[in-house]
């Protein structure tokens, strides 16, 4: 897949800059829109897992998990997990293809265009965020199968959240991404840390089902935070959430937690990302 070539035009002032910056924007997440749409087999691929996870859990861990340690049925509970699951992959591959980019030496044409680093760091994310946020919306589309109705403003809801917690993947993948020149490195990390930080966040199973150590930890766990916020919006659920210490924070604080952490790593990722050197 060859990368998009941002448009260039005169200078970064006024208007002008400022199209210029969004057009740079633009042509980064088309190219990664334009690569979902290219391998329709790798996006069922990835949809897989979590289909087979809703099924099987679902159906299975159903009648070993009590409906009052979830606030219904457990299939409902299991949901929101899933179409967490379901953006993770997506989310964090931006990372590999980023190291990938840096190596066929497409970072070092992006470098060199006139639009700012810091907006080409933002296409990046965006691009790898909506292609997540899309197959996180088709998986959205089943509602029915995780016990979810139809119901247009809770599913809206729902959307935004899986987007946000996308971005917020996206950004956090990009740290690593940007420190380790082979893409077998990043796996490997992607590996150890992908399925402990999914299952020590209520995705799976109530928090307060879990040693009290990884109930302490949620509190650091960013899917933790979007766990929750899936799970209050497709309630009702009993389910313990994230606690800082007996508090347990409210939706909105939740969401900003998200994005606090996410322009964090973004700010984390530009440092290294505008230096020539490392990126080329």
């Amino acid at each position: 897949m060859t990368t998009a070539r941002v448009p260039s035009g005169a200078g970064h002032a006024g208007k002008d800059g400022v199209r210029q910056e969004l057009r740079a924007v633009h042509a980064l997440v088309t190219r990664d829109w334009l690569r979902l749409a290219a391998n329709p087999t790798n996006t069922m691929l990835m949809l897989l897992q979590p289909l087979l996870f809703l099924l099987a859990f679902g159906g299975g861990l159903s009648a070993l998990v009590p409906d009052s340690a979830v606030g219904g049925q457990y299939r409902a509970f299991l949901y929101p997990g899933i179409l967490l699951m379901a953006i993770q992959a997506p989310a964090v591959s931006v990372g590999i293809r980023l190291i990938t980019d840096r190596h066929s030496g497409n970072i070092r044409e992006l470098l060199v265009t006139p639009a700012r680093r810091s907006s080409l760091l933002c296409g990046i994310c965006l691009g790898g965020c909506v292609t997540a946020t899309a197959q996180g919306a088709v998986l959205l589309a089943l509602a029915p199968a995780g016990g979810l109705p139809y119901r247009p403003l809770p599913l809206a809801v729902l959307l935004a959240e899986l987007a946000l917690a996308a971005f917020t993947l996206t950004a956090l993948a990009l740290v690593p991404a940007v420190h380790t020149r082979r893409p077998e490195t990043f796996s490997t990390l992607l590996a150890l840390t992908s399925a402990p930080l999914l299952f020590g966040s209520g995705a799976l199973v109530p928090l307060s089902t879990l040693p009290s150590w990884v109930t302490s930890a949620a509190a650091l766990n960013p899917l933790a935070y979007a766990t929750d916020l899936l799970h209050r919006t497709a309630g009702p659920t009993a389910a313990a959430g994230v606690h800082w210490g007996t508090w347990q924070p409210p939706p909105a604080l939740e969401a900003g937690v998200l994005l606090l952490t996410a322009i964090t790593a973004l700010l984390c990722t530009a440092r290294r990302f505008g230096r020539t050197d490392d990126m080329t």
